[in-house]
């Protein structure tokens, strides 16, 4: 057991393979469009994916690992623009292996240490983006790369 508290993030998670993707970034930086772009690519590539939560993530460490999950009353929702909220096929948690920050252009070199996040002193690999149509791909890319095969 962790003496962690339960963390509340304003982020969107999603689950390709067993890889969770913890998408962080504030509102209207693209969270839920880049959810939605990863849940499109996996399913066309024929990966099993799977949103855990839409625009707010409940954020636990358990036995070293960090855990996320949907929040109530949005569980099972996601945000179209222009639709309003929506069902979304959904799982109830996911280990998180890499944290993607939306909203700020990311540097071309990073240095090692800018690919790195601790999360309630849990270190991630990490990736900086400013949502763009095709970063799904960057996103699954960096996926393989730091978390292994998902």
């Amino acid at each position: 057991m962790s003496n962690v508290p339960p963390l509340r993030l304003h982020a969107s998670t999603v689950v390709v393979g067993e890889a969770g993707i913890l998408i962080r970034g504030p509102s209207g930086a693209g969270k839920t469009s880049l959810a939605l772009a990863l849940i499109g690519m996996a399913r066309i590539q024929g990966r099993f994916v799977r949103l855990v939560a839409d625009d707010r993530t409940e954020i636990t460490v358990r036995a070293g690992r960090v855990i996320a999950g949907p929040v109530s009353p949005i569980e099972g929702l996601v945000e179209r623009r222009g639709l309003g909220l929506t069902p979304e096929p959904h799982l109830a948690g996911a280990v998180i292996r890499l944290v993607i920050d939306c909203g700020a252009e990311p540097e071309r070199m990073p240095e090692p240490e800018a690919l790195v996040e601790t999360i309630a002193g849990v270190t991630l690999p990490r990736l900086c983006l400013l949502p763009r149509a095709g970063d799904e791909r960057l996103v699954l890319a960096a996926l393989a790369l730091f978390a292994g095969p998902g």
